[in-house]
């Protein structure tokens, strides 16, 4: 294929290829010429252009195929475009001639069809240079239609409208012939060749003014014409043509109009129009006015519905302004059309008539208009609403004069009513909280109205102002409960009117049905007053017979909209229900038999009624209820069912006895029943079947059934891939609504009346089911798969035998329906069976199903074929017989050999595909072959299009399932999908859609295998990209959406293969496109592009609109343009309505963003803005202007500005703006998450945009918190949501950005104005809840953060939480009447957990700056990124004691909130099996009946509440305050509250605080014990802290002290912490927790011991009791022993830091050279430091024997920590060198405590701890040996610990030998030591020793004494060099020093007689004092000191030698009078300044 790329095509080449080769060779050869020819040198082109012209002209002569001719023509036009146009007349005159020619052979007719496509293509090129031929072109193409079949017919349509395009109004000498032409094409029988007609004369309407004016008429009825036995293809183009003609007419383009002295047509006149083609089609005058006298008159519903997509192009043309400007007079018209009495003749075409007139409303009010308008409209069809109402209430009234008129009246206005107000109800749901301006506004009274009609005479009238009222409370939640009392109270009143009670029932089931949409719900008790109503009106029904239908309906329809309010709700009515169940029916099957032998029709027809409505409550009770339905109830439930069942039989009676006066009725009731039984298992009424299946049997095939619902029934029970065969699926057309009307023609479509039980069914849009006996017929079916299963053997086979038998017996349309009902009540059975994995049973069973299949398969009826083929592969699926499966396959074989008919064909040829479906068992390579062998023959029979089409989808199920094994035949497949692409007439489009799926199926055949380099895998990349070059240049959208498919598919495989720059403007161009699927498709390759490589598609998206010529879509031009690809798509997504288009728009949106928004970021935010910006009106309440007066200009302006109507955007809907808001925040984090530093650092961000033109996010946070203020103060609630969620984020992010500009102000501050009026509208008395729950949130993270410093400022916040407290202590007093009462809960968590995070923030930044924090509750709020800044530094006037004093008013309030708070969440928290102990009426802020709802409230408040709740116990150090009254001024909280202030009177002060502490204690615990993984850490932070803050008050301390089995229960859940949770902060947090509850069992030992000492001070020391464990036995018992879970703990810390201390991890790679230790953190080493200070406290809580039990374990710990530790550099600076500063200290300090401990003096263990102290001590000294693997590093502090243990061991440890010796060895060691550090460490420790107890300092005197003489007399020889040489000198000679004093006076004088010399000999001479380094002019300083202050107190040993020694006596006076000299010297510089100091007084004081 490479050789095909050239400028002139390879001749050579080609001539060596085979046919079909061939031409897959020249396509892509004329691929590569098309994007050649526009880039290449024209020079180039014009010397080649004669050859070129030969070559394209022999492929012209060559019979080119269809897409090889369009793609010719495009090349030769375009190269006399490039090249010289002067030769182009010659090609034409080529053209005409071979259109002229008589050669009328099928061989000749694709040459004669490429040369009208290249005519077509040059003229539209060339334009007017060939204005002088196109008369004689045109006239023989015209000519030529007149002979040409309809491939010839079609393609000339093409050349036309592309001739007419090239040239423009110079064709106007043509244009009648033209219309002439094209008229008898517009209604050819061929489809392909009407759109092409359409499309013609739509290019024709742009010149021709005389189609819009004077042959206006004539087009429209030609149109209807053309409607008629039309496809969804022509309608769509014909519509499309009708629409704007009709819009050109009433608003002309051109001036041309004028000119002519033609008129415009008045709206008026272009509905006429319409209207007349709606009521009479498209006949002429005479004929539809016999029909009318004839009363046949029916016109087919797709003129209708051709009309209505007309209509709604027509208005889409003129555009929303025109709509707004003329909607009332639209309205007028469209309600006269659906209240002519022809339009709605039968309930089939009323119901089609006014689907047509709510299309037309919806799609032109729902998608042109923005809110504002919308709400314009709603008020002009609530208008006209009214209006209908009251023309009805007149004719009501005078109706005894003329009864006729007024039933026609009804009859009109029920229809008219129907549709304004669905529409009504469409527009307020759209708009959502949006439309409460409406509800307010008195002209329109838009509640009132529509409450009006429902006591309207007519039921459709009725539930359709039902449905609107049930959309209004969707749309504005606070109305639900509202409305419903107001219904209800009407109901009360009007209980004797029919209609009132009709129609107000209906309402309230509405209403009931709308709560599954509102999260905010209903208050309970109003399902009291249903249930209350629903008895009422079944009691009563008896009384008046004239209204006992209503009331039986109205009953039974509430009840069953009660049950969808859920078991939470339904649970307390059950038992009513019940009751009223078990009287509806009788008691027994006897009494059932007595009750037909009276009673009259009118009687029986309530009766029938009644239990129908009974059986449907079930229904929904069943559906929405399941957790209620327990075996006991379903046994209560069945014995009312098997009296319905038993009456299923008796009905055919009842019908004979009071005639087809209640045969509806009885319709109703066995659907009812058959409903309910099949939601219910089939077991439980196992003894009925033999009546339910005889019933069913008769239903399927009775001779009563006529209707034929196939296209309700037979899809859902088809595959849905096979449906594709029937034409394009409903949901995947934008006209869905409409079209389905079309589909359902003999049932006629669905419509409220039908079944009034569904309008409490959830679903947006209105409910639309079946007309009873169609959807009883599809009951049964589904029913009949049921039960089927579940029977036995023998009555299976008896079953399909009569269905067999009832089949052979009908002919006809009455043996169609039939078949179509047994064959999918077989399917049903069937997919029943695959699904539970049951069998069908042996082969009498198979025989008759395989029969019944079959036949269907062979059906005319496509789609019976389609479910045939299912469930033939179903049946061998369930059969699961290897050789069953080949029975079948070879069945297919023969068939398919043997019949030539294409039904046979076809059903056969996809049962083979299906197959595959279902079994893997048959894909053995030799069945594939053959399989794919015949499939291949049949897709080639070029004869039948339809069996081409029904082979290659089958074809393309066996490539999608056989997988790998399919790779032999790919090439082949390949092949031929290639070959029939380029072949076949573009008129057979759903053979093209066929291949497009084979196309699909092999590219994920191959998959990856696609990026391979090989030969053969290049060949097939080529041959896959030509065909979806081919499948795009389709005129049809589902294969160029199958082309987009399969190259996004390819893209995923092989993305180096696919050409970014060609396909993404090839995705652009169709993202408008009128189709949905294309439009799906295109948005969904989009996406995937967008994962990948995002910037790529922008910048070709951008580049597509620069390049592109005018085209009619110049709305998305424009949008790209200015806003790029990713604005176009917020415009699509802001269009658009169908679901899962609109979620690929967001994903692809996010995924742009996720790629390319840190880069652009000025860009999306702009983008963002913009979009937030389109709304109809300025959302900024005018407040906030003022409260920015004093801000800074620059942001301050951008508050006061309106929304910007000049964005690129305009009336943007509410759900478009929210998805902007989610960007910002995704934006957000985004940078944080990817980005640069300095995304958040203003002053980095400052300095890189100095140098670098980068942008980053902190530049923008003047636009930032703008969106978040227009969004928080906007009227939709969601969108306020989502503004108050953004303004929380931007709190968290920037709150801690200091101000470069202002120091110690952040950035946020000049936002404190802005931030006060987004929050305020939050907490009007009308937000609702959960915005003012999020606004709490925001109030709290703003007070907390710490951003604004003055308290004056912050009181604006801080008032509005008060508000909200207020509120919170009014509680159950004032209930809310317009939410659940779990949304109360929601809102008063809030409050109480934003006070609680203000009030801890408060305490911390308070206790900051006076003392350090709670040891731990720093790190455990590391946790959170958002820690608040006021964490982090003192912010002045509202940091710490400030905003302490704020929340302080309000804490006495406050703190009774919590605990009232805290114990409802425990009572919610209990298991289900304490739920009978729960106080029946709830809790304070709940209610028993809506705990479930307020349970995930609780859950997501308790954490802060608990932490605030201990640190307020912990301020009032658990002393209670009796202030409550008198501090009180507003009223007490409720219930509970109550109840422990009742309590208190009886309760001492201890026991409520008992009851407090142990509430925290449990909370906590039980959280902590929770094995949730995904609980958050900050609960978890908050409960650790909130145990913390406890443990520091003594009372709760002592508590815990005393409570053994309380702090065991504690440390053990502590250490499951620790394993569980690797977060530094909560493990440091957890053994503070450790540390505070042994500090409680230490003081709880030592008061037991101190009191025992008081108590028995005068008895005998032997009787005192042993206190702490291990009293005198010394066991700890693990699981009740606190030092046993503390050691443990411990063990676990320190072994998990370091696991050389395990033996078991010794010899594990960690433990090798120091690996570990070097490793550890720093939060390391402080748990391994945390965890040794605990260690060290054990002892002390141990009896004297039990501290012996544990010291070995502590002393391992200690010893082998410090072990580690000593290889490790500590001080240096190298490796973990800083970190382990922490823990050395620590270990010693841990190390000193324990040594130290009062046990090691005990008289009990006192020899014991000597024993295994010296033991330890043995160990210390062993780690010096220097033959260990692991050398000390850290000498020093392995003398610190020898130090520690010879100061604090008893010296029966110290002085034992050989430790003893080898103490004193080590010291001299170290003594020995080069480094001066070390040296200086042993002079200061040795120093420590000789001050000691005597027994331990004079052993080391003597044997180190003269060492340390030795070294100082050294020092006079070498000077000390450096700092440190001189510290270690000055340590030695504190030392000696030391040594001095501690000898006996007498020996004294001798000692100092050895000092002195050494201290002179330090000192320097005048000569070398100036040469010496700083360290020995330090040295002699000090020494000069030393020697002034000791020779005055030794003076008699100074004055001896001084006088022994002069050269001693003369060097210190020398150096005594340096001395002087230097201190006099430092004296006069001193003077000096003093004298000038008056000359700088009089300076500063001259004034």
């Amino acid at each position: 294929m490479e050789r095909a790329h050239s400028l002139l095509l390879n001749e050579e080449a080609c001539s060596q290829l085979g046919e079909h080769q061939r031409a897959e060779f020249v396509f892509e050869w004329l691929r590569f010429l098309k994007k050649l020819l526009p880039a290449a040198d024209r020079a180039d082109v014009k010397k080649n252009q004669k050859c070129l012209v030969e070559q394209l002209t022999g492929i012209l002569i060559g019979s080119p195929g269809p897409p090889t001719r369009w793609l010719l023509a495009h090349c030769l036009a375009l190269l006399y475009r490039v090249g010289d146009s002067l030769t182009s007349s010659h090609t034409v005159d080529r053209c005409n001639d071979i259109i002229r020619s008589k050669d009328d052979s099928p061989s000749y007719l694709p040459t004669r069809l490429a040369a009208i496509a290249c005519l077509g293509a040059i003229y539209e090129q060339l334009g007017r240079l060939l204005v002088n031929t196109f008369k004689e072109t045109l006239a023989n193409l015209l000519k030529a239609i007149k002979s040409a079949e309809s491939q010839g017919r079609y393609e000339i349509m093409l050349s036309v409208e592309k001739i007419l395009r090239g040239l423009g109004v110079s064709a106007v000498p043509c244009h009648r012939d033209i219309y002439k032409a094209t008229r008898a094409c517009l209604t050819d029988r061929s489809m392909a060749v009407r759109c092409a007609a359409a499309k013609c004369l739509l290019e024709l309407q742009r010149e021709a003014v005389f189609l819009w004016t004077s042959e206006l008429e004539n087009v429209a009825t030609l149109c209807f014409r053309a409607f008629e036995s039309s496809n969804y293809d022509v309608r769509v183009a014909i519509s499309k043509l009708l629409g704007t003609l009709l819009a050109t007419a009433v608003e002309p383009k051109q001036p041309t109009a004028h000119r002519q002295g033609s008129r415009r047509s008045s709206l008026e006149e272009v509905m006429d129009l319409l209207t007349g083609g709606f009521l009479r089609g498209g006949a002429g005058f005479l004929r539809a006015s016999g029909d009318k006298l004839k009363g046949t008159s029916s016109v087919s519903k797709d003129i209708r519905i051709g009309i209505t997509q007309s209509c709604v192009v027509f208005v889409s043309c003129l555009g929303g302004v025109w709509l707004e400007a003329n909607f009332s007079a639209l309205l007028v018209l469209l309600m006269e059309l659906v209240s002519q009495t022809r339009a709605t003749q039968t309930p089939a075409d009323a119901v089609c008539c006014r689907r047509c007139i709510s299309f037309i409303l919806r799609a032109t009010l729902g998608s042109l208009l923005g809110e504002k308008a919308q709400i314009a409209a709603a008020k002009e069809i609530c208008l006209a609403i009214g209006k209908q109402k009251r023309a009805v209430d007149a004719a009501m009234c005078d109706g005894n004069v003329e009864t006729r008129v007024t039933t026609t009246d009804v009859a009109a206005s029920q229809h008219v009513l129907v549709c304004a107000l669905l529409e009504l109800g469409s527009l307020v749901q759209g708009l959502a909280s949006t439309a409460a301006s409406l509800l307010t506004d008195t002209s329109t009274a838009l509640l009132d109205t529509v409450i009006s009609v429902l006591l309207h005479p007519s039921v459709s009238a009725r539930l359709a102002a039902a449905w609107c009222l049930r959309c209004v409370a969707v749309a504005l939640p606070s109305q639900g409960a509202v409305l419903l009392d107001r219904c209800a109270e009407r109901l009360n009143a009007l209980k004797s009117c029919p209609e009132a009670v009709a129609g107000y029932s209906s309402a309230i089931a509405a209403l009931l049905g709308a709560v599954q949409h509102c999260p905010l719900g209903i208050p309970h008790t109003k399902g009291n007053v249903v249930m209350g109503l629903a008895e009422d009106l079944l009691r009563s029904a008896t009384q008046n017979s004239r209204i006992s239908i209503q009331r039986t309906q109205a009953g039974w329809l509430l009840l069953s909209s009660l049950n969808t309010l859920g078991p939470a709700v339904v649970e307390h009515h059950l038992p009513r229900m019940l009751v009223l169940w078990r009287c509806a029916f009788p008691p027994s099957i006897r009494d059932l038999d007595m009750e037909l032998r009276r009673g009259d029709h009118f009687t029986w027809q309530v009766t029938l009624e009644g239990r129908a409505g009974a059986l449907c409550a079930m229904k929904s009770l069943v559906i929405h209820c399941r957790d209620l339905l327990t075996d006991d109830v379903i046994g209560r439930l069945l014995t009312p069912l098997a009296c319905a069942v038993a009456l299923l039989t008796k009905v055919p009676t009842l019908i004979k006895s009071y005639g087809n006066l209640i045969k509806n009725t009885s319709v109703v009731f066995r659907l009812r029943v058959y409903e309910i039984l099949a939601l219910l298992p089939p077991k439980t009424y196992e003894e009925s079947f033999g009546i339910v299946l005889k019933q069913l049997v008769t239903d399927i095939t009775g001779p009563e059934n006529v209707v034929c619902s196939e296209l309700t029934l037979l899809p859902p029970l088809c595959h849905s891939d096979d449906l594709a065969l029937l034409g394009p699926a409903l949901q995947d057309m934008d006209q869905h609504y409409i079209e389905e009307q079309l589909q359902r023609s003999s049932v006629g479509g669905g419509t409220l009346e039908y079944d009034p039980f569904t309008i409490c069914v959830k679903c947006q849009d209105v409910p639309a089911p079946l007309p009873p006996p169609a959807a009883l017929t599809t009951a049964a079916i589904q029913l009949f798969g049921v039960i089927f299963p579940h029977i036995i053997v023998p009555l299976r086979t008896q079953i399909l035998e009569q269905f067999t038998e009832s089949l052979k017996q009908l002919k006809g349309v009455r043996q169609q329906t039939v078949q179509t009902h047994v064959t999918a009540a077989l399917c049903s059975v069937l997919k029943h069976l695959g699904s539970s994995r049951v069998g069908l049973g042996p082969e009498e069973v198979r025989k008759p199903a395989l029969g019944l299949l079959v036949g269907a398969l062979e059906s005319s009826n496509p789609l019976l074929r389609c479910m045939a083929a299912e469930g033939l592969s179903r049946l061998v699926q369930v059969v699961n017989d290897p050789a069953f499966t080949v029975s079948m396959t070879l069945v297919s074989f023969d068939k398919l050999k043997t019949a030539r008919d294409a039904v046979t064909r076809t059903g056969h040829a996809l049962a083979l595909g299906s197959l595959y479906r279902y079994v893997g068992g048959i894909s053995s390579p030799q069945h594939l072959s053959a399989c794919v062998g015949i499939l291949f023959t049949l897709s080639q029979d070029s004869t039948s299009p339809e069996v081409q089409r029904w082979a290659l989808h089958s074809l393309s199920m066996v490539i999608d399932h056989a997988g790998p094994l399919y790779h032999g035949h790919v090439e082949a497949s390949f092949t031929l999908v290639l070959r029939l692409l380029l072949s076949i007439p573009p008129t057979h489009v759903e053979v093209h859609q066929s291949l497009g799926r084979c196309l699909n199926a092999l590219v994920t055949t191959l998959g990856p295998d696609l990026q391979g380099e090989g030969q053969s895998v290049s060949a097939l990349r080529t041959s896959c990209l030509v065909g979806c070059a081919v499948m795009q240049d389709s005129p049809d959208c589902l294969v160029e959406a199958q082309a987009i498919s399969c190259l996004q598919q390819l893209h995923m495989f092989a993305p180096r293969h696919v050409n970014l720059a060609s396909l993404v403007p090839s995705l652009c161009v169709n993202l408008c496109s009128s189709y949905l699927s294309l439009r799906r498709a295109v948005v969904a390759c989009l996406r995937q592009l967008a994962q990948k490589e995002a910037l790529e598609v922008s910048e070709h998206a951008v580049a597509l609109v620069k390049e592109l010529p005018r085209r009619d879509n110049t709305h998305l031009d424009v949008t790209i343009k200015e806003v790029g690809l990713e604005g176009a798509l917020f415009s699509l997504l802001d269009r658009e309505s169908d679901p899962r288009l609109c979620q690929d728009i967001q994903e692809t949106l996010v995924h742009m963003m996720s790629s390319i928004a840190t880069g652009k970021l000025a860009h999306w935010l702009k983008l963002c803005k913009d979009v937030l910006s389109a709304s109809a009106e300025s959302t900024a309440p005018v407040e906030t202007n003022q409260e920015e007066e004093g801000e800074r200009d620059d942001d301050a302006s951008v508050f006061h500005a309106t929304s910007e109507s000049s964005g690129p955007f305009t009336n943007l809907r509410w759900t478009t703006r929210v998805f902007a808001v989610e960007c910002v925040c995704r934006i957000i984090a985004l940078c944080e998450s990817h980005g640069h530093p300095a995304h958040f650092d203003m002053a980095l961000a400052q300095e890189h945009r100095l140098h670098e033109s980068t942008d980053f996010l902190v530049l923008h946070l003047a636009a930032l918190i703008r969106m978040a203020f227009m969004a928080a103060t906007d009227h939709s609630d969601k969108l306020r949501l989502s503004g108050l969620q953004t303004l929380l984020v931007i709190i968290r992010k920037f709150a801690a950005i200091p101000e470069p500009e202002f120091p110690g102000h952040v950035i946020l501050e000049q936002y404190q104005a802005n931030v006060g009026a987004a929050l305020r509208p939050a907490f009007t008395a009308d937000a609702p809840p959960d915005v003012t729950a999020k606004a709490c949130q925001v109030c709290s993270a703003w007070i907390a953060s710490g951003v604004v410093s003055d308290l004056r400022d912050l009181r604006r916040v801080h008032q509005l939480l008060a508000s909200s407290l207020v509120k919170v202590q009014a509680g159950k007093e004032v209930p809310s009447q317009l939410y659940n009462e779990g949304t109360s809960t929601m809102e008063t968590l809030a409050v109480l957990k934003a006070w609680a995070e203000v009030y801890i923030v408060a305490v911390q930044s308070s206790s900051r700056p006076r003392e350090s924090p709670i040891p731990g509750q720093g790190p455990g709020r590391q946790g959170e990124q958002a820690a608040s800044p006021l964490l982090e530094e003192d912010c002045g006037g509202a940091g710490g004691p400030g905003l302490l004093t704020l929340v302080q008013t309000d804490l006495a309030t406050l703190s009774r909130l919590w605990l009232a708070a805290l114990q409802d969440y425990v009572l919610l928290t209990l298991p289900q099996d304490y739920s009978a102990q729960l106080p029946a009426t709830g809790g304070t802020f709940y209610t028993a009946e809506t705990a479930e709802q307020a349970r995930p409230h609780y859950c997501s408040s308790w954490a802060p509440i608990l932490h605030a709740t201990a640190l307020w116990l912990n301020s009032t150090g658990f002393i209670m305050v009796d202030d409550g009254p008198a501090n009180l001024s507003r009223p007490v909280t409720p219930t509970s509250m109550g109840q422990s202030t009742s309590l208190a009177s009886v309760k001492s002060p201890e026991d409520i605080s008992s009851d407090r502490l142990h509430l925290i204690l449990g909370i906590s615990v039980e959280f902590l014990c929770s094995p949730h993984s995904h609980d958050q850490m900050e609960n978890i932070s908050s409960c650790l802290q909130a145990l913390q803050a406890l443990l520091e008050v003594s009372w709760p301390r002592s508590k815990v002290g005393n409570d053994q089995v309380l702090s065991v229960e504690l440390l053990s859940v502590l250490h499951r912490l620790i394993v569980t949770r690797e977060a530094p902060g909560v493990q440091l947090a957890v053994l503070e927790l450790v540390r505070q509850v042994v500090c409680a069992a230490q003081e709880h030992v030592k008061e037991k011991r101190h009191s025992a000492e008081v108590d028995d001070g005068a008895a005998e020391k032997e009787t005192v009791p042993e206190f702490g464990e291990g009293r005198d036995t010394g066991g700890l018992v693990p699981g009740r022993s606190l030092v046993f879970g503390a050691l443990e703990l411990c063990l676990c810390v320190l072994v998990r830091k370091l696991p050389q201390l395990s033996p078991k991890l010794a010899g594990s790679p960690s433990g090798g050279q120091g690996g570990s230790s070097l490793s550890l953190s720093d939060s390391d080493c402080r748990q391994v430091a945390a965890a040794l200070a605990i260690l060290s406290d054990l002892p002390s809580i141990c009896s004297p024997d039990g501290s012996v039990s544990i010291l070995p374990t502590l002393m391992y710990l200690l010893m082998g920590v410090l072990r580690e530790l000593v290889q490790q550099p500590y001080g240096g600076g190298a490796g973990g060198g800083e970190a382990l500063g922490l823990v050395v200290p620590a270990a010693l300090q841990a190390l000193r405590a324990v040594l130290s401990s009062p046990m090691s003096r005990s008289e009990k263990s006192r020899g014991a701890w000597a024993h295994l102290l010296r033991c330890a001590l043995n160990t210390l000294l062993d780690f010096w040996d220097s033959d260990k693997p692991n050398p000390v590093v850290d000498e020093v502090s392995l003398l610190t610990a020898l130090t520690i243990f010879l100061l604090t061991a008893s010296p029966e440890v110290t002085t034992a030998q050989p430790l003893h010796k080898r103490c004193i060895g080590k010291f001299k060691a170290s003594l020995e030591s080069k480094d001066p550090v070390v040296l200086s460490r042993s002079y200061q420790l040795l120093m420590s020793v000789f001050q000691s107890k005597t027994g331990v300092a004079v052993p080391f005197i003597q044997g180190l004494g003269s060492c340390v003489v030795g070294h100082l007399q050294g020092v006079e020889r070498r000077r000390p060099q450096s700092s440190k040489e001189l510290q270690a000198i000055q340590d030695g000679v504190r030392a000696l020093e030391a040594l001095v004093f501690a000898a006996d006076e007498m020996h004294r004088p001798q000692l100092v007689a050895i000092l002195l010399p050494i201290l002179i000999s330090f000192l320097l001479d005048e000569n070398a004092m100036s040469s010496a380094p700083a360290p020995a002019r330090t040295l002699h300083e000090s020494a000069l000191q030393d020697l002034m202050r000791i020779g005055p107190q030794h003076s008699s040993v100074f004055k001896a030698l001084m006088a022994s020694s002069p050269h001693m006596k003369a060097r210190l006076e020398a150096a005594v009078k340096g001395n002087q000299e230097s201190v006099n010297a430092k004296a006069t510089q001193l003077q000096v300044p003093s004298k000038t100091s008056p000359s700088i007084q009089l300076k500063t004081n001259f004034l």
